[in-house]
């Protein structure tokens, strides 16, 4: 007998770990590897929120707390949607998690029933489809291309459309894409979920000051006030804070899909961890001047990764507006035979070869729902990417 639910069978594992594991092993075995697959910046937590972590452990601010945050943190987190957003929230109207994740997660459990719709424009981050299933929801896949700029129509969304959708996910800047949407294109989509009053929003804005040669990010709930009361606005400190590991992750929305967000943490994870919410009050309240350091260091990587991709031809890498990934086309490359003997027959093909023929790691575009492509984290060094961008040169320039 499998011991296992039926609802496991709707779901597969995160692509984006899978490769990341792959060439950790390959690298334990003693072989050259350059991962570009995960989604985390290289830069270290600042030191200005290690020391409220410290300081956090030092007080004892080390027990339970309440099951979605700690009063201070929501406090820092309606003050930060004020600020950034011109968002006004109430602390019952947040929700703190352990990572972005888990409040994506929370919010699709306890509002999806059995053949409620969820549309998700493609390329979207690997987890959203199959957090909807496991929620008993079904995913509607609608694709922005790169013909779009691997942004979603306003025509494609009213299409998408039904009397049984009930969440409509966004990302900007986008995971893998790194696409963004300004406020007239964002306020092209927003008009039509004026229309369609029973389909709700959730926005993920983690990658929100991870933005480049002056976009300005915008959200849903400020660009149409409209949908504040069926909007849940969701962010988190990983990204833009380095801080990945210490996995906080936040969202504010009506109270009453709070309440249900906070049932259902209160089951499963309960608080996250104390020590790391003290952190974010650090991250959320403190100096943010380092964010556009760092970003410096973003474009100068982002442009030398466009530059020689787009150096190879067969392949089309578009320049994207933030975040820290690029999405390029191999669209001239498919039906082509690697040096090793593989035909590349698709976007999974050609990453398994490159990372068995050069060691370089990228995580194959059918994981994000449009193909054929592939994602590169540039979050890592410029020597590292460089010499991965030089070896994806030499396994292209060498197809047949």
């Amino acid at each position: 007998m499998n011991p296992l639910s039926a609802t496991l069978s709707r779901v597969k594992p995160s692509p984006t770990i899978a490769v990341t594991s792959k060439a950790a092993e390959m690298r334990a075995a003693g072989m050259d590897v350059i991962g570009l697959g995960a989604g985390e910046p290289d830069f270290d937590t600042p030191d200005n929120i290690k020391a409220a972590g410290i300081r956090a452990i030092e007080e004892g601010k080390t027990k339970y707390t309440a099951p979605d945050g700690i009063p201070e943190l929501k406090e820092a987190i309606c003050a930060k949607f004020r600020r950034d957003n011109g968002l006004d929230y109430t602390p019952a109207q947040v929700s703190v998690g352990t990572g972005g994740k888990q409040i994506l997660y929370n919010a699709l459990m306890a509002t999806l029933n059995p053949g409620d719709e969820v549309i998700i424009p493609a390329p979207y981050w690997v987890s959203y489809p199959d957090m909807v299933l496991l929620a008993g929801g079904e995913p509607v896949v609608v694709p922005a291309g790169i013909d779009t700029g691997f942004r979603l129509t306003p025509e494609a969304l009213e299409a998408a459309i039904t009397p049984r959708t009930r969440w409509f996910i966004f990302n900007s800047p986008s995971n893998p894409t790194g696409a963004g949407y300004s406020w007239d294109e964002l306020k092209a989509l927003t008009d039509v979920l004026m229309r369609h009053p029973h389909v709700w929003v959730m926005t993920d804005d983690m990658y929100e000051h991870l933005a480049y040669d002056g976009f300005e990010f915008c959200t849903p709930a400020q660009v149409e006030p409209g949908l504040y009361e069926r909007t849940l606005t969701c962010n988190g400190v990983s990204k833009a804070y380095a801080m990945t590991g210490w996995r906080i992750g936040y969202a504010a929305g009506p109270e009453v899909l709070i309440g249900g967000m906070r049932k259902i943490q209160s089951q499963s994870t309960s608080n996250p961890c104390t020590i790391s919410q003290w952190a974010a009050i650090e991250a959320l309240n403190g100096p943010q001047e380092f964010i556009a350091t760092n970003n410096a260091v973003f474009v100068r990587r982002r442009d030398l990764v466009v530059e020689m991709l787009n150096a190879i031809e067969g392949v089309d890498c578009p320049v994207p507006e933030g975040a820290f990934y690029v999405y390029p086309s191999i669209a001239g490359l498919i039906g082509k035979t690697s040096k090793g003997g593989t035909t590349i027959t698709d976007d999974e093909a050609f990453a398994t070869a490159l990372l068995e023929e050069t060691g370089v790691a990228v995580v194959f575009g059918a994981a994000f729902g449009l193909s054929p492509a592939f994602r590169v984290s540039y979050a890592t060094s410029d020597e590292a990417l460089k010499e991965a961008c030089g070896r994806i040169q030499t396994f292209c320039a060498a197809l047949t």
